[in-house]
């Protein structure tokens, strides 16, 4: 069963009021994205370290390092994992979050057992909080150094790895900003789109617009947040009975244009806390806005499978099912994906049918 860590549907909104984001996390957004962001790389052997290039201040290397060695000689550092944790450097930013991911070396056939050899990949920038949000992003993005990382000296340092680390703040963390910023208002859209598991095309659009826009609905939808079943994992696989059509999103245009656009009040009250975060230049209050809504949605989901279950035993449960999701904006994708995670149970399908069948007469009845 999936779980929920919002209380209200407003609670979910106004994470600016949550302890989680302080005014310490987000000093110095304005109307500029202001973040000094660093990254260092070492050589590691046995139990050394060698700098081979970093963008910190020449006064900052070494608190660094000496923080990485102690964090290897504790153990705390595994092999393609990442940590992330706050470091005080002598910056401007004085404490930073810092991610740091040991690459090993490929064990040979001669040395099986060998270890204690390979880089070690630093990124900082912004709070141990905001980082964390994107912990898979920042994995995956040192992961795509290791085919260059596999000898004693980096290959292609100047053509190659220092420009792919330099840009890890861009690649990262940033994504969900450009596309609230390259849709604005319909925003709206996208999140019905990852929700209700409709495939999205940019056209006339360059690779990374692209990618932004892939990236942001994977963040929105709910694959891969449950590994129970096999019925739940349908859950997150449903498409709706009736034959939807690709949201296009055409990039020729300034503002784009937005072809085949479906949408619904639940995903509508969600806009403004978007556009807000996304005036602040606050990419990491925008992906706790963005885990908020995926969860405010898990949140009724569970609702919806208790109400089901409920009304299989009670016709008043029946009606608070269906005044609940008449309240909550979203039906259309619930009832959806509930029918796909009760596919093996008819009893309950049976009970999202007349469910379905009754808010369609509601909704879509000629005036």
């Amino acid at each position: 069963m999936f779980s929920s860590q919002t209380s209200s549907f407003q609670d979910s909104i106004d994470v600016e009021e949550k302890d989680d984001f302080d005014s310490e996390d987000i000093a110095g957004y304005s109307q500029k994205i202001q973040l000094n962001c660093y990254y260092t790389i070492y050589l590691y052997q046995g139990t050394s370290l060698t700098l081979i290039d970093s963008s910190l201040p020449l006064e900052a290397e070494p608190e660094l390092r000496t923080y990485i060695s102690r964090r290897l000689s504790k153990g705390a550092l595994l092999g393609g994992m990442g940590n992330i944790a706050t470091v005080e450097l002598n910056i401007p930013e004085q404490a930073v979050g810092c991610y740091c991911c040991l690459l090993e070396h490929e064990r040979s056939p001669e040395q099986p057992d060998a270890d204690g050899n390979g880089y070690v990949i630093c990124f900082m920038g912004g709070s141990e909080k905001g980082l964390n949000l994107f912990r898979l992003e920042l994995d995956k993005y040192a992961q795509g150094l290791h085919s260059n990382l596999q000898t004693q000296e980096p290959q292609n340092l100047e053509t190659e790895v220092r420009p792919y680390l330099s840009q890890w703040y861009e690649e990262s963390v940033m994504h969900i900003y450009r596309v609230v910023q390259l849709v604005q208002k319909r925003i709206k859209f996208l999140l019905y789109a990852a929700l209700s598991h409709t495939h999205v095309e940019v056209i006339h659009a360059d690779e990374r617009t692209k990618a932004d826009v892939s990236r942001f609905i994977k963040a929105a939808s709910l694959q891969g947040l449950s590994q129970q079943d096999t019925r739940t994992a349908s859950l997150c696989k449903a498409t709706s009975e009736d034959t939807q059509s690709d949201l296009i999103i055409d990039c020729s245009t300034s503002p784009p244009t937005l072809s085949n656009t479906v949408n619904n009040r639940f995903c509508d009250d969600w806009i403004q806390a978007f556009l807000n975060a996304a005036e602040r230049c606050n990419p990491f209050l925008l992906r706790q806005i963005l885990e908020n809504f995926k969860l405010k949605a898990i949140q009724d989901m569970n609702s919806l499978k208790r109400f089901v279950r409920q009304s299989e035993m009670s016709h008043y449960a029946l009606f608070r099912c269906c005044q609940f999701l008449k309240g909550c904006g979203n039906w259309e994708v619930l009832l959806q994906n509930a029918r796909a995670e009760h596919s093996d149970l008819p009893e309950a399908c049976s009970i999202i049918t007349v469910l379905e069948e009754f808010l369609k007469e509601q909704y879509y009845a000629p005036l």
